[in-house]
């Protein structure tokens, strides 16, 4: 006997959408109609918190959560008063949610409870919200933008209501009561998408860009030598380069690298443009302060603060002595954390190619630095050690070694490219 016998439970949420759009199931959420949370704990259910209806199977793990209302009483994400007493209804449980697509039931006879059209919508490849309510939590603003970077492969749009409804959102403060940690987390799963710069995109679309990351905001209409970048605009530049980014690895901490490499561009003044001599150290500054004020991780933190100071250093890499190209490989810590490297080459390789015509343009400065910081890897601590060196001299007696190996490599190392398109961006 299953110790959900005699209880009457519904599928619902991604499970249920993820499905009707053919994409593989991660997790199962179910919805119990006409319960109490001591019905539940007597079957062996385990309630996740005190104050919230949400228990785990205590088999599969699986969240079994009480039908519920929800009604705002102040403002942040916890200001809201719950009633999942046995009289709320399954409709009146799906109402409460966000989008149609989200707030579609099934039994587990495999029957869908669809009151608000959600399978039509997603048909129609149509993110709608279901109710004003809406408007109760302004993280819904983040998740539609989230959503349709999510979906951008199976088309996913937004309806133009619910568009209207964004962006007065937006421009009526809601987004001001949004935490760090909220933005922060809808962020980083928004950067693990196909393409993350539809995230972005939406939200500068419905205004509220300009509200939770004016740091990138301020970048769009900002313009570039169109030598280098023949898309001109530097906002534009840095939803390509992200998006190139997506295209050749997975991590999110470098595609968090990339959104923030050029930060510094924005603060140029007007009269300098289109250059931005210098944008280097300021675009770390403002890296930081960006990380700081989302509360971001410390490996994401980094990896932004190294991009930002020496991706030109990485794209000028064949022109650079080794005396330099070894500073910059110490100072991102490579020697300490090879892997931290790749993620550097990577971010700067997606700089290079998020530029209208360079998408598909070879970087050999990749290979290069890869190859220049093996070279310097090939002198051995031990081997400096047993010449007699201590302290002091044995430090600077290794930064020689490493030079001249990496001198070695770049008097053998020959360039694919014949002027190694060097993309300066500085410029």
């Amino acid at each position: 006997m299953s110790i959900t016998d005699g209880l009457d439970i519904y599928l619902v949420g991604g499970a249920v959408r993820d499905r009707l759009l053919g994409l593989p199931i991660k997790d199962r959420d179910w919805v119990v109609v006409g319960a109490t949370a001591s019905d539940l704990k007597a079957r062996g259910f385990k309630q996740v918190g005190n104050d919230f209806p949400v228990f785990l199977h205590p088999d599969t793990g699986e969240e079994y959560a009480l039908a519920r209302t929800e009604r705002k009483t102040q403002a942040g994400h916890q200001g809201f008063a719950f009633d999942s007493t046995t009289s709320v209804t399954l409709e009146d449980d799906l109402l409460r949610r966000d989008f149609t697509i989200n707030a579609i039931a099934e039994t587990p006879a495999g029957q869908l409870i669809d009151p608000f059209g959600g399978a039509e919508d997603l048909t129609q490849r149509v993110l709608r919200h279901v109710s004003d309510a809406f408007v109760e939590d302004p993280l819904r603003v983040l998740r539609a933008a989230r959503f349709v970077a999510r979906f951008v492969p199976q088309g996913m749009t937004i309806a133009n209501d619910t568009m209207r409804l964004l962006a007065r959102m937006s421009a009526g403060g809601e987004l001001d009561s949004l935490t760090p940690e909220r933005v922060w987390s809808e962020t980083e799963r928004a950067l693990s998408a196909v393409r993350p710069s539809i995230y972005f995109s939406v939200l500068r679309a419905c205004g509220a860009l300009s509200v939770v990351f004016p740091e990138v905001d301020a970048l769009f209409g900002v313009p570039q030598p169109e030598q280098w970048h023949p898309e001109v605009d530097t906002g534009l530049h840095t939803l390509l380069s992200l998006d190139a980014a997506a295209s050749m690895t997975d991590d999110v901490s470098v595609r968090f690298a990339v959104l923030v490499h050029d930060l510094g561009k924005a603060t140029t003044p007007e009269d300098q443009w289109p250059s931005h001599h210098g944008h280097e150290r300021r675009s770390r500054d403002l890296a930081a302060e960006f990380c700081d004020k989302l509360r971001a991780p410390k490996r994401f933190r980094k990896l932004a603060a190294d991009v930002a100071e020496f991706h030109t250093h990485c794209h000028r890499a064949t022109t650079l002595k080794p005396k330099t190209l070894l500073k910059v490989l110490d100072s991102i810590g490579a020697f300490r954390d090879p892997a931290q490297l790749e993620r550097f080459v990577i971010a700067c390789e997606a700089d290079a190619r998020g530029r209208t015509g360079f998408e598909s343009r070879a970087y050999p400065q990749a290979d290069y630095v890869r190859g220049a910081f093996a070279a310097a890897q090939t002198v051995r601590n031990a081997d400096i050690a047993a010449q007699g060196h201590t302290g002091a001299a044995f430090g600077e007696a290794l930064r020689k070694a490493r030079i001249g190996s990496i001198a070695a490599f770049k008097a053998q190392f020959v360039s694919t490219s014949d002027e190694h398109d060097n993309n300066d961006s500085s410029q």
